[in-house]
């Protein structure tokens, strides 16, 4: 089964306010079974746009990444963080396919 994960791009105005955002989402995430590939780390956007904080979550299933982002307790999170930030979010399915040689 493949995998699911969020990836995000984010702006924030607040950061002591998101802090409260990140503190809240802890629960659904751990009930969900996330874990941080990419949280906010160094990078160069060579193409396109950008936002200034990227976070990559990975999740046991796609099930499972739309279930927590639709959970009451993310739902709950995530109106922490609406007035202190602007978001990208993007819920896709992993690959299990061939990989190049």
């Amino acid at each position: 089964m493949a995998k699911g994960y969020w990836i995000a791009r984010v702006d924030i105005s607040n950061l002591e306010k998101y802090k409260e955002y990140v503190a809240a989402n802890a629960k659904p995430l751990t009930e969900y079974g996330a874990r941080f590939l990419v949280r906010a780390g160094q990078f160069e956007a060579p193409e396109g746009s950008n936002r200034s904080r990227n976070i990559v979550i990975e999740f046991p299933s796609y099930q499972a990444a739309l279930d927590c982002y639709n959970s009451p307790d993310y739902q709950a999170a995530k109106a922490l963080r609406l007035p202190v930030s602007e978001a990208d979010v993007v819920i896709i399915e992993g690959y299990d396919g061939p990989q190049p040689s």
